[in-house]
């Protein structure tokens, strides 16, 4: 075992005050493990300097002053690495959520939404927040932690920007909430950061490159909100014009034939799937008489009736009713073409919100003027037989 001088106790201990550790107790813990590493394995014959320059690296990876830091957070920040381990799992998750999500959005796939959903929560509300908390833990002015709780609440802000579009929740269509985010970026995180940063020499050019590339991300994703009031589109206006037709159509009927039950099993399957069309984009099964007044828009987007089993399985239903219709209306088909019938099941996610609207709606009036033909074509054979009757009489 090699006994260590008090020469080099003292080099030693000069070192590590020289290493910016500053607390005492913790020097002299330092100091006492260092000397029992190289009693233990230093050879008197070998350089001392060198082998105490391989020690400290087995301990720290840059410099004694890390140990201190950990130390105080330690000490003042009970929770910190329990935090840090939190952040990276939220961290690995939202990503892996993220990434999933965005890949079955694009291959129009069950479960995207949901992926994005939980992308965007652990994203905003879990990673962020606790990097913020960390982080102006770590700062070592009031700058630096005001610059972390900006850049985070601008995190957030976007997040939620994201999260509403994606749900669409109230407020998405117009817009708002991306403009409070941008907002936000524009006139508050983004002079936060600069003014910050352009105070330290050794940051300054890095600060104003950074501050170049905020700024335009920022006034690109500025062009993108819609500040104009949102006009329906003229889909819109064909939809609640065919539901006033299929309205004024629509007649009671014996539900004890074959054919009036079907109509029925048709009508359910096409109003439970606008039903949920409209949900989807609205939060409300239907749209009200005063949507405009109340900037209730129905935009057209592409939808996949695959997403869901509801849809899937109503589709199949409807599809077998329709067709069990026709196969009994001898040559008075519903027609199927251009409609969401015709469409194949590969191309099922190619489809627009308001063409299937459409051309259920459609295909309702078909029947139900179908329907009518045959209620007046019977009204008119039961007249002519009492006409026959009351001749014979």
């Amino acid at each position: 075992m090699y006994c260590i001088t008090d020469e080099q106790i003292e080099y030693i201990h000069n070192d590590i005050r020289r290493d910016g550790v500053a607390m005492e107790d913790l020097q002299l813990n330092l100091l006492d493990h260092i000397c029992c590493i190289i009693e233990q394995e230093f050879e008197g014959n070998d350089d001392f300097e060198h082998f105490y320059r391989q020690t400290l690296k087995r301990i720290c990876d840059k410099n004694l002053h890390e140990i201190e830091e950990e130390t105080i957070n330690l000490l003042t920040f009970k929770n910190y690495y329990f935090m840090k381990k939190a952040m990276m799992l939220s961290g690995a998750i939202s990503v892996a959520a993220l990434i999933f999500g965005s890949f079955f959005k694009v291959m129009h796939w069950p479960g995207a939404s949901i992926l994005l959903v939980v992308g965007v929560f652990f994203l905003g509300l879990v990673f962020l927040p606790l990097m913020a908390i960390i982080k102006t833990r770590e700062a070592d002015n009031t700058a630096d932690k005001i610059t972390s709780v900006s850049g985070t609440l601008m995190g957030v802000l976007f997040c939620m920007a994201i999260m509403f579009a994606i749900q669409h929740w109230p407020g998405a269509r117009s817009g708002i909430y991306w403009l409070i985010a941008v907002g936000f970026t524009l006139f508050v995180f983004i002079p936060i950061y600069f003014f910050t940063g352009i105070r330290k020499p050794e940051r300054r050019a890095n600060t104003i490159i950074i501050t170049i590339l905020l700024v335009g991300f920022t006034c690109l994703q500025f062009t993108m909100v819609g500040l104009r009031r949102p006009v329906p589109q003229l889909p819109t206006y064909t939809y609640l014009g065919n539901e006033q037709i299929l309205h004024s159509l629509r007649l009671k009927t014996n539900t004890n034939t074959e054919s009036a039950r079907l109509v029925t099993d048709i009508n359910n399957a096409c109003e439970q799937l606008k039903s949920i069309l409209i949900k989807r984009e609205l939060s409300t099964p239907a749209i009200p008489a005063d949507f405009e007044q109340r900037d209730i828009m129905l935009n057209e987007k592409l939808v996949d009736l695959r997403e869901t089993y509801e849809t899937t399985h109503l589709l199949t239903d409807l599809k077998a009713a329709v067709s069990r219709y026709n196969s009994l209306a001898g040559g008075n088909k519903i027609p199927l073409d251009h409609t969401i019938l015709s469409v194949a099941q590969e191309q099922l996610g190619h489809t627009t919100n308001l063409f299937i609207l459409n051309s259920l709606t459609q295909l309702q009036i078909s029947i139900a003027v179908a329907e009518n033909g045959k209620e007046k074509l019977t009204a008119l054979h039961r007249n002519n037989d009492e006409d026959q009757t009351l001749a014979a009489k």
